[in-house]
């Protein structure tokens, strides 16, 4: 979300009213701010409570008087959140109870800041670039790959890579760029330019498998700020948007979301010193952190892929690191899943 600056900030104060104030006061307030709220403040900074104007009518119904104290239509237990909500809960949040604003509030109870619908809506917007590599073969998902491209296969009704297309453009991506090589004409034939999605789909067209990241190299246009790039099929609830946070946060070239791993060893493991037994540890687990397939890179990185020259994407970030640029791993916590076998494929259907 972006940060207001303290004067951009009193943007909401228009809003607040005293406790003692009258419908008529608070009438003219909801008028002069266009804010489509009052909060009731007290002496300290606290919250008291808000009013809407459909308060004031059904007050007004009541046989209240415009001289009368707004204490009989306050809503003392609005909805609010706490500091440090991310902007999507909050526009859920919203949706969820048909609101257009909540307020955000501190420790004591103090007013921090006022989320508003049309702003939450407009910051979803965003000119980044998503890249979505949808162009192997899924040879260890046959046979169901034998006539479909992978990220054209069914989970849930739909194929795989919508879900992918479908929560950029929730999260304001715009522009699509789809690399295809095995039966690309078929994610093409589905997706066409993208209209019937919501967004503007553009295609790389892969003469020969160029790996997860040579692909890049046939970009036409180069986007002019960090991009996004996800394997087709890689299903994940990661925000997009929060990658790219982290990424410009983090002064980065190059960013990876990576994820633990957790593997268990099903026997008791000796350990030992020549022929002497010096410790047990029954079925360790071992931990580590993979590559979870999801990335942000800066458009400068483009220039380390030559032309139709196949490249993975950790042998670019090795290119990438060797020429002294910052490249970051950004861990997530999400639900995620790499589709590559036919077991994932049951376990994104719900299957197992």
């Amino acid at each position: 979300m972006k940060i207001r600056s303290q004067d951009s900030k009193a943007f909401w104060r228009k809003a607040e009213i005293a406790p003692t104030s009258s419908l008529q006061d608070a009438a003219r307030n909801l008028s002069a701010s266009s804010l489509r709220i009052c909060l009731v403040v007290d002496v300290a900074g606290k919250l008291v409570g808000t009013i809407s104007d459909g308060d004031i009518r059904r007050g007004l119904l009541r046989g209240l008087q415009l001289e009368s104290s707004i204490a009989e239509i306050t809503n003392r237990s609005p909805l609010v959140v706490p500091i440090g909500i991310g902007p999507e809960i909050v526009r859920r949040m919203m949706s969820a109870n048909k609101i257009y604003q909540i307020p955000e509030i501190g420790p004591s109870g103090e007013v921090i800041d006022l989320h508003l619908w049309d702003d939450l809506e407009s910051e979803r917007s965003t000119d980044a670039v998503m890249v979505i590599m949808a162009g192997g073969k899924g040879t260890r998902l046959r046979p169901y790959t034998e006539n479909c491209p992978k990220p054209m296969l069914p989970v849930k009704g739909k194929p795989m890579m919508a879900h992918i297309v479908d929560q950029a453009r929730l999260e304001g991506f715009s522009k699509v760029v789809v690399s295809v090589n095995y039966l690309g004409h078929l994610i093409e034939e589905y997706f066409g330019d993208g209209r019937h999605f919501g967004v503007d789909i553009e295609y790389i067209r892969e003469a020969k498998p160029l790996g997860t990241a040579g692909a890049l190299s046939l970009m036409v246009k180069h986007p002019e700020s960090p991009f996004v790039v996800t394997n087709g099929d890689v299903l994940t609830d990661i925000r997009y948007g929060d990658i790219i946070d982290f990424h410009k946060r983090h002064d980065a070239v190059a960013t990876m979301a990576v994820r633990l791993h957790e593997w268990q060893h099903p026997f008791g493991v000796v350990e030992l010193n020549g022929l002497e037994i010096c410790g047990f540890e029954e079925k360790p687990i071992a931990r580590s952190h993979i590559n979870a397939g999801v990335y942000v890179l800066h458009p400068g990185c483009l220039s380390l892929l030559e032309k139709n020259e196949p490249c993975d994407m950790p042998q670019l970030f090795e290119r990438i690191q060797r020429g002294g640029d910052r490249v970051v791993a950004c861990p997530m916590h999400e639900p995620w899943l790499d589709v590559g076998r036919p077991q994932d494929l049951s376990i994104a259907n719900n299957e197992e």
